[in-house]
C-alpha cells in the first residue's frame, strides 16, 4: 500500500486540523469538499505544477511560509495535515479546465518524478484541482493536504 493524499478545502487552518484530527470516528476530511489521490505529495510533486502554473519560483514558493506548513500530525506521524500556498489556490481558480493538458505535458517532463508519468493522469488530478480551488475561492477558504502513511 502506498502513501494517500488528500486535498480539500477548509475555512482556515483550524478547520483543516479539525479534519483531520478527528473526535467523531469518522474518516479524515469526511464532509470536507476535496479528492484523494496515490502519489502526489504537495511539497515534491506538486512544485513544478505551482511554479507553471503561478509563474513565482521555485526559491519563492519554499519560501511562502503557508508552503507545506505542518499544522497537525496523529498516529505516530502516519497521519499529517499540510497547509498550500494561496497563490497555488488562486492560480489554480483562475486556470482554464482546457489549459491542464499543456501544463501537465510541461510538468510531467519536470525532473521531479523518477519515472515521466502519464501527462493524462497529471491533467486529471490538475482539473479535479482547478474545481476544488475555484469552490475554495467562491467560499473563501484555503486548500490543505492531509498524508497517510
Amino acid at each position: 500500500m502506498g502513501v494517500i493524499y488528500g486535498y480539500f478545502a477548509a475555512a482556515d487552518d483550524d478547520d483543516a486540523v479539525r479534519a483531520v484530527m478527528r473526535e467523531d470516528d469518522e474518516p479524515t476530511a469526511t464532509g470536507y469538499d476535496g479528492f484523494d489521490v496515490n502519489g502526489m505529495d504537495p511539497t515534491v510533486d506538486l512544485l513544478p505544477a505551482e511554479v507553471i502554473l503561478s509563474g513565482r519560483s521555485a526559491e519563492t514558493i519554499q519560501a511562502d511560509p503557508r508552503y507545506g506548513h505542518l499544522l497537525a500530525t496523529a498516529d505516530d506521524g502516519q497521519l499529517l495535515c499540510l497547509s498550500l500556498t494561496d497563490a497555488l489556490r488562486d492560480a489554480l481558480a483562475a486556470a482554464d479546465r482546457g489549459s491542464s493538458h499543456h501544463v501537465a505535458q510541461v510538468w510531467a517532463a519536470s525532473d521531479v518524478f523518477p519515472t515521466p508519468p502519464d501527462p493524462q493522469g497529471l491533467a486529471e488530478f490538475l482539473e479535479q484541482a482547478i474545481d476544488l480551488a475555484g469552490r475554495a475561492v467562491e467560499r473563501g477558504h484555503r486548500l490543505y493536504c492531509w498524508i497517510c502513511v
